[in-house]
């Protein structure tokens, strides 16, 4: 079941859900939109040959009130909320329609679990065949907010939580290639 604003309203209110800092116009009918953060990931191709799943990825960290995403271009942001989910709710990012319609979409796996604390790092892509300069505390995506049938009885706890700033991939610590350690 997806949360309204009402029920979101109540969440916030109690404590129970956690968006900070929140503008209430960010809470729409069915969501809350998220602000673009200005911290930056990119990552260091003069360093690297070739991206692997079990190698750590150098990145070069930009911080700044805007950025340049030049054409087919990849960049790693976050937003400018911290969030907290209780272990009973669920959240998508999605990428706002009038974002998406200047050709730059938004990832972040499309996923954040429940138990999650932190700010959100999104991956960031220029389709178009034009430069897009984004700004800092704009409104970039949207978190839409689910409940589950019942808590999680495992709330996450992994290698990205309470992150604070962009965090780059970490799929080097996946058990695969750690043996099992996490």
């Amino acid at each position: 079941m997806i949360l309204s604003d009402q029920t979101l309203n109540a969440m916030i209110e109690s404590g129970e859900l956690a968006v900070e800092p929140l503008d209430a116009d960010s809470i729409q009918p069915a969501s809350i939109d998220c602000r673009l953060g200005d911290h930056y990931l990119v990552v260091e191709d003069r360093e690297m040959g070739i991206l692997t799943l079990d190698s750590e990825i150098i990145y070069r960290e930009i911080e700044g009130d805007s950025i340049t995403l030049p054409p087919h271009s990849f960049l790693l942001a976050t937003t400018a909320e911290y969030i907290r989910l209780p272990n009973n709710i669920t959240a998508f990012v999605e990428g706002r329609s009038s974002i998406g319609r200047i050709g730059l979409f938004i990832q972040n796996a499309g996923w954040v679990d429940p138990g999650f604390e932190g700010r959100i790092t999104l991956e960031l892509y220029n389709a178009n065949s034009l430069p897009i300069r984004l700004q800092a505390g704009r409104r970039i995506c949207q978190l839409v907010f689910c409940l589950m049938d019942q808590p999680t009885a495992k709330p996450y706890a992994g290698k990205y939580q309470g992150q604070r700033q962009s965090v780059g991939s970490r799929a080097f610590l996946d058990s695969e290639v750690t043996g099992g350690q996490e």
